[in-house]
């Protein structure tokens, strides 16, 4: 059995390499992933929940790196190593039935090989098909799969399971069961590599949004447009080490419920508005692209998001205001909300005021390019005033409803508004011996609600006004603020507090991320 179990394992390398390509090249389903995604989907919302907060607090406590792309690491090598664990469970059944019933058939493996495809079939439908549709997915798994079943069988077998190697070979040409293990690991490493290296030059070659060189507002427009370039320009400089105003695509973060993200034909792609609604739509991407749109600077921010945590970022986005699309479908007085569903299976309920808000926006573009793959390609939504939960990527459907629909995360316990909490972070504190003050600065965000003013406390001393850049890039973004401290050398504690556009304070009180965001004081410590 032993030799089962590390035969499965083994083989599930070279399985994972041809995978790989195979969504790489076609767009075909990666099973490791899929069968994480769909485990995450069926799991209890609390134990999701749990996952999820404990992966974020162990990724912010231990500076991994940033949370997005590490928890998405973390993620892909859950899945990686769980679709081990089923390799060699899948050769420890092998083994087994090669020693109730020893036999030199092909039968067994293509059986089992069959069943699996069965089961990743129904994984598959599950999350939804790719472009390919059912029968490419059918095709590509079975021959995946089988294949494996037919090689793995064919491997515990060789391997001397039940019986020695046949008497008949001549002595040299016989293998040790430990040498055959061994040409069987290494060989399943090579291939393994050469499928995976291929797939990863396939992914390199596609182009990558550069760092924004300089931030042009000329082009927003709508109740969010920006004020004028040569305002924004006689601001004071932020203090060395704020996080930039903008966030560069490449680095604006990631949370949704895909292990890869979901690659959508543009060609095919459409939109349908229906419900309750006078003229039903079905619209292409380029129908959206040619209508009147918006672009405005917006912060968004995951629910997730710790305090100082970096799962917040501020991009411009493009798109048609969703009022304009609902006004043209137009809506029966009975709507209440608007239901979203997604390529992926997600799903959201968007209040209609907020639905006929004009800052909310179906985005196809963000910071002057259209949406990548991970951002929601082609097609997102933004609400002002909620949290990232609320606003669905690779958005496939509108429905005119007359009650609050459903949420995907609502459904398991996070809040049914996400309104935002009024948070404030600092970013830096430097200097060095010949400086006269600490430039101490940071960022300030309280959604759609603006920020009043922002206090900064030094080792527990009494809390001082600190500057506001203002004005920011937009009604909807965060606020960076400057405190320049009177240097003195040693070690010491900056905290920081916000109020809101309308005077709030923001909620002192520590509070972990479930289920409205996260609330309480950052602070930063260094020594000068």
């Amino acid at each position: 059995m032993g030799s089962g179990a590390v035969l499965g394992a083994v083989t599930s390398l070279p399985v994972m390499g041809v995978g790989f390509l195979g969504e790489r090249l076609a767009g075909l389903p990666f099973l490791p992933f899929s069968l994480f995604d769909a485990m995450a989907r069926l799991l209890p919302g609390g134990l999701v929940n749990f996952g999820v907060e404990s992966l974020v607090r162990l990724i912010t406590f231990t500076r991994l790196g940033p949370t997005a792309s590490t928890a998405k690491a973390a993620e892909q090598t859950w899945a990686i190593a769980q679709f081990i664990v089923l390799g060699a469970i899948f050769g420890v059944v092998l083994a087994w039935l090669q020693r109730v019933n020893p036999s030199r058939s092909a039968t067994r493996g293509i059986v089992a090989g069959l069943v699996l495809t069965i089961a990743a079939f129904v994984v598959a439908a599950s999350l939804g098909f790719p472009d390919g549709g059912p029968f490419a997915t059918a095709v590509w798994q079975g021959a995946l799969l089988v294949g494996w079943g037919l090689g793995l069988d064919g491997a515990v077998r060789q391997s001397g399971v039940t019986a020695a190697p046949p008497a008949t070979l001549p002595a040299e040409t016989r293998l040790s069961r430990r040498g055959f293990l061994l040409l069987m690991g290494g060989g399943a490493f090579i291939f393994t590599g050469f499928t995976i290296g291929l797939g990863s030059l396939v992914r390199r070659s596609a182009p990558k949004s550069p760092a924004p060189q300089a931030i042009n507002t000329t082009g927003t427009s709508g109740p969010a447009a920006s004020p004028p370039s040569d305002v924004l320009a006689a601001r004071f400089p932020p203090a060395p080490g704020t996080r930039p105003e903008v966030t560069a695509n490449g680095d604006f973060y990631r949370i949704d419920i895909d292990t890869l993200p979901p690659q959508v034909d543009a060609s095919t792609w459409r939109l349908e508005v229906t419900g309750l609604v006078k003229n039903p739509l079905t619209l292409s991407l380029d129908d959206l692209r040619t209508r009147p749109s918006v672009s405005q600077f917006v912060t968004m921010q995951c629910i997730s998001n710790p305090i100082g945590g970096d799962l917040t970022s501020t991009s411009e986005w493009t798109g048609v205001p969703l009022h304009d699309i609902l006004a043209e479908a137009g809506l029966s007085p009975d709507v209440q909300a608007i239901g979203v569903q997604t390529v992926d299976g997600f799903y959201e309920s968007v209040d209609l005021s907020d639905a006929l808000d004009e800052r909310t926006l179906l985005v196809y573009a963000m910071g002057g390019e259209p949406l990548a793959a991970e951002h929601g390609f082609p097609l997102r939504i933004y609400i002002p005033n909620r949290y990232g939960m609320k606003q669905p990527k690779w958005i496939t459907s509108l429905e005119a409803l007359d009650h609050p629909g459903p949420g995907y995360w609502v459904d398991r316990g996070w809040s049914a508004e996400a309104i935002p909490q009024t948070v404030s972070v600092v970013d830096a504190a430097t200097a060095d011996a010949t400086a006269q003050t600490v430039p101490v600065g940071g960022i300030a965000w309280a959604g759609a609600r603006g920020i009043g003013r922002v206090e900064v406390q030094v080792d527990g001393g009494p809390w001082a006004e600190a500057r506001l850049r203002v004005p920011p890039l937009s009604a909807l973004t965060w606020v960076q603020w400057r405190y320049d401290w009177p240097y003195s050398p040693g070690r010491h504690t900056f905290a920081v507090r916000a109020y809101d556009g309308t005077g709030a304070l923001q909620v002192v009180q520590a509070q972990d991320t479930f289920p409205n965001g996260a609330t309480g004081i950052d602070s930063l410590t260094v020594t000068l």
